[in-house]
């Protein structure tokens, strides 16, 4: 399995999943800001991660990706089981997370991208949604990690999403479980060298 992806960027995800998941996997840094042809044809959308599985075909999307993973690796617990009375909570925050919040990352990182001359008000207003959206989450959180005692892909979404805007300060002031859980996590053995590569 090869996972493309950038440094700083959501492919952090997939790498982790996989890392957590004992799955070992190569890894292809692209510039996606200036895609190429190539990459392209893998992924029209041009984004990061595009995994190449290994059937050959193509997985994007994480939260995709980490379901599968999850069916594919139950022992590795990214997920509560089917079953699991706090199963429907993980994928209820899952999808929030990568349909409420990352999607101002899309927008509110290149403004000009898609609206022009209102990208500053563009970058402005997605900041601020994401602020509000983070609160929510940071409402629903348990601790020590998202679920309580469990770790599981809300934690690793959460560690890898407060190294972007706002970023940790304001997460250690405005939401300090999710600030505990990414400290946590970034202190975890597994994940540290990947942490370390990534931000």
């Amino acid at each position: 399995m090869k996972v493309i992806g950038a440094k700083g960027c959501g492919s952090v995800l997939a790498e982790a999943a996989l890392i957590l998941a004992g799955v070992s996997y190569t890894r292809e840094e692209v510039d996606y800001e200036h895609p190429t042809p190539a990459f392209l044809a893998l992924n029209p959308l041009g984004q990061v991660p595009t995994i190449v599985m290994d059937d050959g075909s193509i997985m994007t999307e994480t939260a995709a990706f980490a379901l599968w993973l999850d069916g594919e690796h139950p022992r590795a617990q990214l997920l509560p089981p089917v079953g699991d009375p706090l199963r429907a909570q993980a994928l209820r925050w899952l999808v929030y997370l990568v349909a409420a919040i990352y999607p101002t990352f899309t927008y509110g990182d290149q403004p000009a991208k898609w609206v022009g001359d209102a990208a500053e008000a563009l970058r402005v207003s997605t900041n601020a949604h994401r602020e509000r959206c983070w609160m929510q989450v940071e409402g629903a959180a348990v601790g020590p990690w998202f679920l309580g005692d469990r770790l599981s892909m809300l934690d690793v979404y959460i560690t890898a999403m407060t190294h972007w805007r706002p970023r940790r300060a304001w997460f250690q002031t405005n939401a300090p479980k999710l600030f505990a859980i990414a400290t946590a996590l970034d202190a975890d053995p597994r994940l540290r060298p990947l942490w370390a590569a990534s931000f």
